[in-house]
């Protein structure tokens, strides 16, 4: 298992989220996500509106994910 902030996970806090792969920590990352856009939490909306911008130009969020997932392949074990 492995763990990751909202920020590392380019999002606007330090919530953890842990998890065994990066396909099951970029859902946990989501569902935190869908929590704070619900309860409208500035910081957040602004984390989403990066992300916004990523997706506009081809390629860029494609690359984005990748770097998060050799960042999370490169974390050690949690102990």
């Amino acid at each position: 298992m492995k763990t990751m902030t909202c920020r590392q996970m380019g999002g606007a806090c330090e919530q953890k989220f842990s998890a065994n792969s990066f396909d099951e920590i970029s859902e946990l990352s989501k569902e935190h996500g869908i929590e704070m856009f619900q309860k409208a939490d500035k910081p957040h909306f602004r984390a989403m509106a990066r992300m916004k911008e990523l997706m506009k130009t081809s390629g860029s969020m494609t690359g984005w994910l990748n770097s998060k997932r050799r960042e999370f392949d490169a974390l050690p074990e949690d102990e």
